[in-house]
């Protein structure tokens, strides 16, 4: 098969993007856009041709499903389903994972893995310190289980960008519940494994501090949890210093001392979490964290006088919490627009009313430095301040917050019902063919937008755009391949390679290939180019394209291998310490056994031939 200038330069342009991607030179977003831009420049398509993704249904059905996930959690709906589900977990190890994983399993089936993941996230720390069992036992299981429920259900990305590329080719799409006969056997054999084997090869302890701590039985210890106690010392501001009458603000103690002020003691009172603007008077003692012997380096003429801190213990208990004053933690979310920036720049004390006194970064706590520390996906902050701002928390798309409670109210109370009434008739409306499924769920989401369940505003914010222009330039590069003949030519090559040894080896070949590759790139980037590879490989061979498709969009759920192959894997890793072997080590057998059992029940279900 012979190829002509559009075909080569749309397997370049392609080629470029997978390097682009690997070596994260680019936000995937903007190297999608980039992708079909130069498809466009190059006259591969034409000016409509190169914004066609945006127009496609896929487009709007992941709209309309993060925007009702949003409404369930903004009702409780979320927290009260894992609450009820992490309530039969108990305090028995294998008890509580079978209920972790089936339990994030099934919420992924109609909920973006992500938002599944961190409505669960929460309960499961609470649970485990609880229990006395390690994070890291669980945290894992838990973002596996989000993954292996999002494949039982059309409404994870993947599957919807693979039923949107067979709309491409004129060839009947996937419907809501097609993938339920082969997700569900790969769901359940992934969580017996890992109740009964894979926890056996999850790491026991979760720090080197670990090994010679005890745990903290409490989820409100978080100062234990960070070993703040090491971090704390006080100093005494002299009567002549010349901090006297200056504002925090003006003294920047972050950038200068590389220390954070914690509370201020005030003639035998205490001030915990001061502001910006609190200014210092002679004799005040503060309660600073921080490594102390860079703090008298960056002191070297004393503007203030070392103290001993007798208890560390009953600062990190009682004297850095009072009433309305509490410690939380939170991790930034996947779109956080905090990512890449700092703590300072993004004036976070101001936005979110919050000190950082630690940031947790892949198992290792930071304290010094943090102001123009840049901020990475994943990171947990342990946080100080008022009670109140833990709704501002919540809500902020930002940040996920872990730490749960009484002191955050449900936004809209008495709708949870009505948002679960709109959200199960959407869902029935598209499974019984009464609308497309992409009109059911956006009607579904306008309606709660309607009903007052969320304001427009907050739709808006519950959408990862970054996602929607990822996959809708993945979608047009699919497109191109299709239009040039790229992907009959990959397909081709393919079957020659392959062909001899039979359909099945086509299969696990095409299934290998996205496994791949998902392990590093998003896995709707992966489909958009490999299902269209999948679909003109069974035409050349006779063989079911849609059976070698639901293959492809299954295979590329499997991203169990490294922490980058989805971000549910991201956001458990800082948490649970997680190194890269890790996921391997744990990732490896589990995806054999989804690989096997994928094989034989789609020999059932979906027939190549």
């Amino acid at each position: 098969m012979t190829t002509n200038f559009h075909q080569v330069v749309t397997l370049v342009v392609l080629a470029a993007a997978i390097v682009l991607f690997l070596s994260e030179r680019g936000s995937p977003a903007l190297v999608s856009m980039l992708t079909i831009l130069t498809l466009g420049i190059a006259g591969v398509l034409t000016q409509h041709e190169v914004f066609w993704g945006f127009s496609q249904p896929v487009i709007f059905t992941i709209i309309a499903v993060l925007i009702m996930t949003k409404a369930l959690e903004r009702t409780a709906v979320t927290d009260k389903l894992g609450e009820w589900i992490l309530r039969v977990g108990g305090r028995s190890e294998k008890r509580l994972l079978t209920a972790v994983m089936l339990g994030g399993a099934a919420m992924s089936f109609f909920m973006n893995n992500i938002a599944a993941l961190a409505v669960l996230m929460p309960s499961v720390i609470t649970v485990s310190r609880k229990a006395n069992i390690s994070q890291r036992r669980v945290l894992m299981p838990l973002a596996f289980a989000t993954l292996l429920g999002g494949v039982c259900t059309l409404l994870t990305t993947t599957n919807l960008v693979a039923s949107a590329v067979l709309r491409q080719y004129n060839l009947p799409d996937f419907g809501l519940l097609t993938f339920l006969p082969v997700g569900v056997p790969m769901m359940l054999a992934g969580t017996i494994f890992m109740v009964f084997w894979g926890r056996r090869l999850l790491p026991a302890q979760s720090a080197r501090e670990d090994q010679s701590k005890p745990r903290p039985a409490a989820a409100g210890d978080l100062a234990q949890v960070y070993y703040l106690g090491e971090y704390l010392f006080r100093v005494r501001v002299g009567a002549s210093s010349r901090l006297v009458g200056q504002t925090l603000a003006e003294l920047r103690f972050r950038e200068r001392y590389h220390v954070t002020v914690a509370a201020i003691e005030h003639n035998g009172t205490i001030r915990h979490s001061p502001t910006s603007q609190t200014r210092l008077t002679g004799g005040d003692v503060l309660v600073l964290v921080g490594e102390m012997e860079e703090f008298v380096f960056c002191d070297p003429e004393p503007d203030m006088e070392l103290l001993p801190l007798a208890d560390w213990r009953e600062w990190e208990h009682q004297k850095l919490e009072a009433y309305g004053i509490l410690m939380a933690e939170a991790v930034l979310s996947p779109r956080s627009r905090l990512v890449g920036t700092t703590l300072r720049r993004s004036h976070f004390g101001e936005k979110f009313g919050m000190t950082v006194l630690s940031i947790l970064r892949g198992g290792r706590r930071i304290y010094a430095g943090l102001a123009d520390l840049p901020l990475e996906f994943g990171d947990a902050l342990l946080l100080q301040g008022p009670r109140e701002q833990l709704t501002v928390l919540r809500d902020d798309p930002d940040l996920i917050l872990l730490t749960r409670g009484e002191e955050v109210p449900v936004k809209v109370p008495a709708k949870g019902r009505l948002s679960m009434v709109i959200f199960v008739g959407a869902l029935t409306a598209a499974m019984c063919n009464v609308l497309p499924i992409a009109e059911a769920l956006l009607l579904g989401a306008m309606i709660m937008v309607i009903t007052g369940i969320l304001r427009m505003e907050e739709a808006f914010e519950a959408v990862e755009w970054r996602v929607v222009f990822l996959v809708a330039g993945m979608l047009t590069l699919g497109f191109a391949m299709i239009k040039t003949g790229a992907a009959a030519v990959v397909g081709h090559q393919l079957v020659h390679v392959l062909g001899p040894l039979g359909p099945e080896a086509v299969l696990i070949g095409l299934m290998l290939l996205t496994l791949a590759f998902s392990q590093a790139l998003k896995g709707s980037a992966v489909c958009a180019v490999l299902v269209p590879v999948a679909i003109e490989t069974g035409r050349e061979m006779g063989l079911n394209p849609r059976s070698l498709a639901m293959g492809v969009a299954l295979a590329s759920s499997m991203a169990f291998l490294t922490p980058f192959g989805h971000p549910v894997n991201l956001l458990v890793q800082g948490q649970g310490h997680y190194r890269i072997r890790d996921y391997f080590r744990v990732g490896l057998p589990l995806v054999i056994v989804c690989m096997v059992v994928t094989l034989l029940v789609m020999r059932v279900f979906w027939p190549l031939q």
